[in-house]
Formats: C-alpha cells, sequence, structure tokens
C-alpha cells in the first residue's frame, strides 16, 4: 500500500542518496556533478522549515520509496514535485498512486489549480503526469538555466 506522510529530520539520509544518484539527476535538476553534504543540509533544513510548502515521504508498505512535494505558487496555482527514488521501484504505479493521494490532499485544503513541470525526455514520467488528469499545456524555457532549459508545463484537468 502506498502511503504520505510529512518529511522529517531523520528522513534527510534519502534525500542525499537520491539527489547524488546520477540517473535520477538527469531526469530531475540535470546537475551532472554529485550534490555536496554542505549542500544537501542547506537545502534540506529549508524543506523542513518552509511552511507554506507540503513536503511528504513516499512509503510502500512502510519501506520509504520516494518524495513528494506540494509547492504554492503565485496566482492561486499549486505545484507538484515527485521522486521515485531507486529504479526498482519505479514504473510499478506507485507515483500514480502518490500524485493521486496528493491531488486529494489538495482538494481537502481547497487547491484546485494544480500544476507540474516535467523534462520533455522523461516519457515514463510524462505517461504518469497523463495517466492522473494531467495534459500538456506548453513549454517553459529557462535559458540561464544550464541544466533544464525546457520543461514541459502540465496541468491537472479540472472537475
Amino acid at each position: 500500500m502506498v502511503t504520505l506522510r510529512k518529511v522529517k529530520k531523520s528522513d534527510r539520509k534519502y534525500f542525499a542518496i537520491w539527489w547524488n544518484d546520477k540517473a535520477l539527476r538527469k531526469v530531475t535538476s540535470g546537475r551532472p556533478e554529485k550534490i555536496g553534504d554542505k549542500e544537501i543540509d542547506r537545502y534540506f533544513l529549508s524543506l523542513l522549515q518552509n511552511k507554506k510548502d507540503r513536503h511528504y515521504i513516499i512509503s510502500v508498505d512502510n519501506r520509504v520509496i520516494g518524495h513528494q512535494a506540494l509547492r504554492q505558487n503565485k496566482n492561486g496555482w499549486s505545484a507538484i514535485d515527485i521522486i521515485i527514488g531507486k529504479k526498482s521501484d519505479q514504473g510499478k504505479g506507485y507515483g500514480s498512486k502518490a500524485i493521486k493521494q496528493l491531488i486529494k490532499k489538495a482538494n481537502k485544503l481547497g487547491i484546485k489549480k494544480i500544476y507540474l513541470t516535467v523534462r520533455p525526455n522523461n516519457f515514463k514520467a510524462i505517461n504518469t503526469y497523463k495517466k492522473c488528469g494531467f495534459y500538456k499545456v506548453g513549454i517553459k524555457r529557462y535559458p540561464q538555466n544550464p541544466y533544464m532549459s525546457k520543461l514541459i508545463r502540465m496541468n491537472l484537468k479540472e472537475k
């Protein structure tokens, strides 16, 4: 069973593993180099202290497999981020189930306008997002970012 729980201090170890997995970085941040402990500590602390965003650990049968966030943005929109940490846990429907749970949580909070961004070559993720009710809106360009110069924006269909 897929469950979500709030991120806690002891979860830092998972983030260190995920953020230093070369294949995972390729489809997320795009950074080619490893991320140092100080940077991990700084980012993880900011994640824990952030009061407006919601961060969750994804577990399957009490085994941690990933991270998911619901980030509040401008104009009433909120963004979803998700990482399934191990390749062996990908492609099993866990991500879809976690996203659907997060959407339910968002709706209970009154959040209706949800979007996400994804790399154009992350075909597995794009298919997962479509299954969860997202559709392609367009391309977002970030010319100043050498690691992610182009992302697909997908919005959640309103009910």
